[in-house]
């Protein structure tokens, strides 16, 4: 009769699981907080749309934001109102494409947005589209 010592020779073909479970859920982790953090733009609240028409991103498009301040993003760039025709001139001046999309907090005062959307208008932009939040439905 002879006794195990647990000690098996030759070459150990089970895959040893651990580690890989171990980079697994440091990846998931990893993924869960720099996820929010990776929103493009500029962060506003912005308003819900019950029925939003999706365009899709490409690199050419322009987007103007205003803040609950009033402050005004053009291209995540912070310009004054007063440059606000001069800046949007000088990008559509040279482009076929007429259009500008526009991200305006939910709560500004219409006449803000209304504003800033006749400046945008008298630099050139033919068409503004509004960027919105696709309402929740409960």
């Amino acid at each position: 009769m002879s006794i195990g010592t647990g000690v098996r020779k030759g070459v150990n073909s089970d895959i040893n699981v651990t580690p890989l479970c171990d980079v697994m859920l440091v990846l998931l982790i990893i993924f869960m907080v720099v996820t929010p953090l990776l929103q493009k733009g500029i962060d506003v609240k912005l308003p819900e749309a019950e029925f939003p028409v999706d365009h899709p991103d490409n690199e050419d498009s322009v987007v103007i934001a205003m803040k609950l301040d009033r402050t005004i993003y053009l291209q995540m760039k912070v310009i004054p109102e007063s440059e606000v025709i001069q800046k949007v001139r000088a990008i559509y001046d040279a482009r076929a494409d007429k259009a500008i999309f526009l991200k305006a907090d939910e709560g500004l005062e219409y006449r803000e947005v209304l504003k800033l959307m006749d400046l945008c208008r008298e630099g050139g932009v033919e068409e503004i589209g509004m960027i919105t939040d696709l309402k929740t439905r409960s």
